[in-house]
């Protein structure tokens, strides 16, 4: 493994939103060059769980990296107890998967197209399609449990080559993360450069291994 034994191998390393920046998720070229390479050990993955501290950033540009080379892609933001996606890419923030989840709106109506630009994105044949959590939950894991979930989960499956979930970090207070990852294939760590090793690489590898899931690594946000 990358960086020494026991610890989780970094497979892509990402710039990161600008701070205050106007295109927040503009990938850069370099992030571009880093994912494509995870991009390939994905291929044979349909649903990918993208969660940590930087969870929502790495879902975003995963999908966004797998989009724009022509991978038919859909992006489910699951934490519904902390929903940001609506906000972060300006998008409608309902309805979502929250909504759909209570039987209050339909699969058609929760799913928004995010046409992606600049000169990385022109192998894309189709939009990015997003679903946004939606309005905050407060019973977030009783709303995951639901059969509708599992029915929402088959049904991205069948449509979409790749369907890129951003979960709760480990450890969340509601207990939501577990029942989605027995949903995934794989889940892949998006961590800040300070949680990959010492205490917070331990404290993450431990959360981690708890999940009903195959950990396959990280990807470190924020490192230039």
């Amino acid at each position: 493994m990358r960086g020494g034994r026991g610890k989780l191998p970094v497979l892509a390393e990402l710039s990161g939103p600008a701070p205050g920046g106007s295109r927040a998720w503009s990938l850069r070229r370099a992030d571009l060059d880093s994912l494509a390479g995870l991009k390939a050990k994905l291929d044979e993955d349909t649903l990918v769980l993208v969660s940590g501290d930087e969870g929502l950033a790495g879902a975003v540009a995963l999908a966004a990296a797998a989009a724009a080379k022509g991978r038919r892609t859909a992006l489910l933001e699951c934490d519904l107890a902390r929903p940001r996606l609506a906000a972060d890419l300006g998008l409608a923030p309902v309805p979502g998967l929250h909504e759909y989840l209570r039987w209050e709106a339909t699969a058609a109506e929760i799913l928004q197209p995010l046409v992606l630009a600049g000169p990385a994105a022109r192998g894309a044949s189709e939009p990015l399609v997003c679903v946004t959590a939606g309005r905050r939950a407060a019973d977030p894991a009783t709303l995951i449990a639901l059969e509708s979930f599992r029915h929402a989960i088959a049904k991205l499956r069948s449509a979409y080559d790749l369907v890129v979930i951003a979960g709760p970090p480990p450890g969340d207070d509601y207990g939501s993360l577990e029942p989605i990852a027995a949903q995934a294939d794989v889940l892949l760590a998006a961590v800040s450069p300070a949680a990959v090793s010492g205490r917070p690489g331990r404290e993450l590898r431990t959360g981690l291994r708890r999940l009903p899931v195959a950990v396959r690594g990280a990807i470190v946000v924020g490192s230039g």
